[in-house]
């Protein structure tokens, strides 16, 4: 009789990690955490869905706090607008409010916002390269203050000053050579002699007024001495601008930029080594303006425009394992059904992801794909976690900043957000349905068959 050979299988090794730390000392992110402000995660999927947006009040009010202690104990006059395109939900842009913080908006669609929110017309800052007449027109009638962007701005500021019958007060963007690449798409350059030719332009007319200045570095900015340059940048400015043509500035908005306490790709030190505190933040700008050479008694109002720092450590998303897999190489594959539609932060972020339950077992690598029928859909590629089987849920840490503003209908449709705080848990947007998405079309009734 023939002699068979038993078919050879590719051996699957499986890496698993022992202890706490890894190559570099980091802790891993292995504890299971099941509970969010004392609510438990699992009771929240179950009446709510999954996947499931959760705020919470508390943070939100603290981190609010936290940045206007830091820099009111080092600058006398401070002023904090939360910056609406991160995170535009109206209970979060609501607490916010009522802990003090005035609106930054860039668009008439957030400007509408903040009026839905009773913010005063005189506590909402407008900027951003797009203005239509008539947002202009609601900005400078309710007081608004507006930080121009072009010299088309400008003039039609001026032609609705002149149709007003009033010198309207503006402010200029400025940007500067701070960090690379610059973020000089935005406004008028300090270094070539544009900001000084559109203050210029500004002090000439007759139906304008250079009120301020406003400037913002860039995004996620983790090195405070940019901060620190550009005060001292904008304090220079202001004593030319003062020397040639007798302006004195009253305000000055130094944008936001903050980083939160997310890794970005490739940043393998721990975040509390990377992301710097708002006290070393406020001092760097601060002690710029405070040594700026402004008189004592006209220090410009400062105005800060941070979101990311607000909310992104006050939101985490909950999300139910579908199915567990090995790919063709061995390793290890989860199916979530939270995809890049509702997290595209997870392009630039390595968020912290754990475990609701601890599953037993010791961690393994396992990639994380969302739902969507695309092989870029995945919100992290080997994260260490316990053996998963469909049903387990996650938790995804800090996720509140520009996840839901720019999260998408595609495939899936956006699903439920809910807070947390003294009011219990409360359901602050409904997850999408159907009919919601499909609201604003409309069939040709020769195109409608049975």
């Amino acid at each position: 009789m023939p002699r068979t050979r038993e078919r050879y299988e590719k051996p699957a090794l499986i890496r698993h990690r022992l202890g706490n730390l890894n190559g570099f000392a980091r802790p891993q992110t292995t504890l299971a955490e099941g509970r969010i402000d004392g609510f438990s995660a699992a009771d929240l999927v179950e009446r709510h869905g999954s996947p499931l947006f959760v705020v919470s009040e508390a943070e939100l009010r603290r981190k609010y706090r936290d940045m206007v202690r830091a820099f009111s104990l080092r600058y006398p006059k401070v002023t904090v607008a939360y910056s609406y395109k991160t995170n535009y939900l109206g209970a979060v842009c609501a607490v916010l409010k009522q802990e003090g913080a005035w609106a930054e908006v860039v668009s008439g669609f957030e400007y509408e916002i903040a009026e839905s929110l009773h913010v005063p017309g005189e506590q909402i800052i407008f900027n951003g390269p797009l203005k239509r007449r008539h947002e202009l027109e609601k900005a400078v009638a309710a007081r608004s203050i507006i930080n121009v962007d072009s010299l088309e701005e400008i003039a039609m500021l001026e032609r609705i000053g002149a149709d007003f019958g009033e010198r309207v007060p503006i402010g200029i963007r400025v940007n500067m050579l701070l960090n690379d690449p610059p973020w000089d798409r935005f406004g008028f350059n300090l270094e070539n002699g544009q900001a000084a030719a559109a203050a210029a332009r500004v002090a000439s007319s007759d139906h304008l007024r250079l009120s301020g200045l406003h400037t913002h570095v860039g995004t996620y900015v983790t090195d405070v001495d940019v901060y620190a340059r550009a005060a001292r940048k904008i304090s220079e400015f202001c004593a030319s601008l003062h020397q040639s043509s007798k302006l004195r500035i009253e305000h000055l908005d130094f944008g936001g930029g903050y980083a939160s306490r997310n890794r970005l790709h490739g940043q393998w030190m721990p975040v509390d080594h990377v992301v710097p505190s708002l006290d070393r933040y406020a001092e760097a700008l601060t002690s710029g303006l405070m040594n700026g050479g402004f008189p004592a008694d006209a220090l410009p109002r400062l105005f800060l425009e941070p979101g990311r720092a607000l909310v992104d450590e006050a939101v985490h998303l909950l999300t139910s394992v579908v199915s567990s897999k090995r790919l063709s190489d061995g390793r290890r594959a989860a199916v979530l059904d939270a995809g890049v539609n509702i997290m595209p932060t997870t392009y630039w972020y390595r968020h912290d992801i754990v475990a609701v339950k601890d599953g037993g077992g010791v961690n393994e690598e396992v990639n994380l794909y969302g739902p969507m029928c695309m092989n870029i859909d995945c919100l992290q590629m080997g994260a260490s976690l316990p053996p998963l089987r469909a049903g387990d849920l996650l938790m995804v840490r800090n996720v509140g900043a520009y996840n839901f503003a720019q999260s998408m209908q595609f495939i899936q449709l956006r699903p439920a957000v809910v807070m947390l705080g003294d009011g219990g848990v409360e359901l602050i947007r409904k997850g999408e349905t159907t009919e919601y998405a499909r609201l604003l079309e409309d069939v040709p009734a020769r195109l409608k068959t049975r």
